[in-house]
């Protein structure tokens, strides 16, 4: 599975039940810095195009709120009808209720006062890429345009999302960063389909 990351957009209210309602979005055509490039390379960027989890979204498929990208540290789901996803062409949000019961677990009594800390400032959702086989054109990368900068971008117009978690930092592993593919085609300026290990970015 792979994340991915946006700082904004967190709102926690607490309810007259004792539980709370948190809300968040996460925006599409906004380039995360995967990598600076180092001394030699060539720095990484990468975006949601929008519209990419439009598909997962309106076919009800079931997703989680983690705190973490812990499955076992469920916040709320759409399967039990704790969490509503809406798709718009500037953003992926959610509307999620925490249950009374749920506020007396601690990781969740964590999570909210982390949020209320400015500990946990993030927005980070867990999705695959189809196979091409289903979706031909699910990613490409290409050129930065020169008056831009000369950053490689990944653009990923389709993704299958699963889950959305609450993080803390937008870190990236150097280590799993580099596992990407990110040769281009020159007759397209495409990227392979092919993924090298588990990707992140957080």
């Amino acid at each position: 599975m792979l994340y991915g990351f946006h700082n904004g957009g967190l709102e926690v209210r607490r309810k007259p039940d004792g539980g709370a309602r948190l809300s968040g979005r996460f925006p599409y055509n906004s380039r995360a810095v995967l990598s600076d490039g180092g001394r030699t390379g060539r720095p990484r960027k990468e975006q949601f195009a929008s519209g990419a989890f439009r598909h997962s979204v309106e076919n009800d498929q079931e997703v989680h709120l983690l705190v973490g990208h812990s499955f076992d540290r469920p916040l709320a789901s759409r399967g039990a009808g704790s969490m509503k996803l809406t798709d718009t062409d500037d953003a992926l949000t959610f509307s999620a209720e925490i249950a009374p019961a749920l506020m007396e677990v601690g990781y969740v009594r964590d999570a909210l006062a982390g949020l209320a800390a400015g500990l946990i400032i993030g927005i980070s959702p867990g999705f695959r890429i189809p196979p091409e086989r289903t979706v031909k054109d699910a990613e490409t990368i290409k050129e930065e345009p020169p008056e831009e900068g000369q950053a490689l971008i990944r653009t990923i117009h389709e993704a299958i999302l699963y889950e959305l978690s609450l993080v803390t930092r937008p870190a990236y592993s150097e280590t799993q960063v580099e596992a990407r593919n990110w040769a281009l085609r020159q007759e397209h300026a495409e990227a392979p389909r092919k993924l090298l290990g588990v990707e992140r970015w957080r």
